[in-house]
């Protein structure tokens, strides 16, 4: 990595073929599957080391979990950057740009009045890598790895009050739990990643739990008689040793919040935020009880007006994408990262909702998969009276399109499931013409029959964060 940009200067030209090099040289989890995964702290504690420990220099909010974890740390950080708090966010992964799992939101306005998120400078990216280039590679370090680093020393060279920090995968042996927070958020446990974090959900738990920290708080989304025994022994035998509770397990235990046990500030209006949140999907429900018991727990001095305001407002504020997301409204087209059957249980739900309730008049469903997540638990969640495009995107991880048809149409046969509008294409942007293409046919139809005008066929685009982030950028240029 250092021989490569060695003596250049920055230029955006320099720049790509530098970020390019990083997901090549770098394999990232996003992009080749569970062979970039490197378990263990050893790496990043010793380069946090050699970097004098950036992320000591201002506090950190950590938020792991199956689901929802992305949604939670946008959420908690356009709050905290409400307060007055110049707070960091570092998630994963990005849809258009890189830079998207290193922002900052300071609550600050554009000079259109609307808040935003600063991301991370193309020029310090360059910088950063040109600099520590050759640890990277002595150290073998992967590109998870690497951009944890670089996120926690731009925060604090942007001199950050808090930055909210999201695990990329597990917890207990991922590159962020070298932090000591000021609260822990497991926002729930699905099984996801099975081949790595464990084949039960007490074993994924436990791997979750392992950012629970002495003395630090930790709050959890979704209670579970499978799981809630393995976050209470994590905090108790975290905190025995400690003297400040002096054994007392009340004490110890006070430090757990189940958040679906109690009744958090602002709840009684939960259902007039989520109407309002521009963070849709019927799923936020729970993310957003999970966010209101950890504000609880952080105890902010800030009026309910002004928590509500920037819960509402999150995407907007944060840059936040693909969490369903409206692309465009005609064609009207939503799309979501959801990919395993924990999320994509109610994503599939609200569609087929929407559809029942006539708030759309069709349903066509472009869909990817890679090929390490269960889709045949999925099959049966997906809406009946759907078109459906298979398609994948140009990745080593991706379920190539064909085969996941014949898998989809082997399980409606055995399921006795119609099946009379299924296609399949190996370009996502020739997935999106037949989509876009079959939506117009419809909305044709619809008004030729009498139907109303106002109700329009959905496109909805989703199952992998690869088809949906391909998607996006072709959308973009387009509508």
């Amino acid at each position: 990595m250092e021989n490569l940009i060695k003596g250049q200067e920055f230029s955006e030209e320099h720049y790509a073929g530098m970020i390019e090099e990083l997901f090549v040289r770098f394999p990232s989890f996003q992009k080749t599957g569970s062979g970039a995964y490197k378990p263990g702290l050893d790496r990043m504690e010793f380069f946090d080391s050699l970097a004098g420990h950036p992320h000591r220099k201002y506090r950190t909010i950590h938020v792991a979990g199956t689901n929802g974890k992305g949604s939670v740390a946008n959420m908690i950080a356009s709050v905290l950057a409400s307060s007055g708090l110049k707070t960091g966010l570092y998630t994963s992964p990005h849809i258009l740009d890189f830079r998207e799992r290193m922002r900052i939101v300071s609550g600050k306005a554009t000079p259109d009045g609307k808040p935003s998120a600063e991301y991370i400078s193309k020029e310090y990216v360059w910088n950063y890598v040109k600099q520590w280039g050759g640890t990277f590679d002595h150290l073998e370090m992967s590109f998870f790895e690497i951009t944890t680093a670089m996120a926690f020393s731009w925060f604090a060279d942007m001199d950050v009050d808090v930055a909210v920090i999201e695990t990329g995968l597990g917890g207990r042996l991922d590159s962020t739990n070298i932090i000591t927070p000021q609260l822990s958020v497991i926002t729930n446990i699905g099984f996801d990643h099975c081949d790595i974090l464990g084949d039960t959900l007490p074993e994924i738990a436990f791997e979750k739990a392992g950012i629970i920290k002495p003395e630090v708080p930790a709050v959890i989304g979704e209670s579970d008689p499978e799981t809630d025994p393995v976050f209470e022994r994590k905090v108790l035998y975290t905190n025995l040793p400690s003297s400040a509770f002096m054994g007392d397990r009340t004490k110890i235990m006070s430090l757990l919040t189940f958040a679906d046990r109690i009744e958090p500030r602002l709840w009684e209006d939960h259902e007039e935020i989520l109407r309002k949140m521009d963070l849709g999907g019927e799923y936020q429900k729970k993310n957003l009880r999970t966010v209101l018991a950890a504000l609880d727990v952080m105890d902010l001095r800030l009026s309910g007006d002004k928590i509500c305001d920037a819960i509402v407002h999150t995407a907007e504020r944060t840059g936040f994408h693909g969490r369903w997301e409206k692309l465009s409204d005609d064609p009207y087209i939503i799309c979501d990262i959801g990919h395993n059957a924990h999320g994509l249980r109610y994503n599939f739900h609200q569609l087929g909702m929407m559809l029942a309730e006539g708030e759309c008049s069709s349903l066509i469903i472009v869909y990817g998969s890679v090929s390490d997540k269960d889709y045949a638990a999925v099959f049966p969640l997906m809406p009946e009276n759907a078109s459906y495009i298979f398609t994948n995107a140009p990745s080593r991880r991706a379920l190539p399109s064909g085969e996941l048809k014949r898998k989809y149409m082997e399980f409606c046969s055995l399921a006795g499931r119609p099946a009379e509008n299924v296609y399949e294409t190996s370009s996502v942007e020739d997935a999106l013409n037949m989509a876009i293409g079959m939506y117009g046919d419809a909305k044709a139809a619809n008004s030729s029959s009498g139907g109303r005008e106002s109700v329009k066929p959905l496109i909805y685009i989703g199952g992998s964060t690869y088809v949906v982030a391909e998607a996006v950028n072709i959308l973009r240029l387009r509508l």
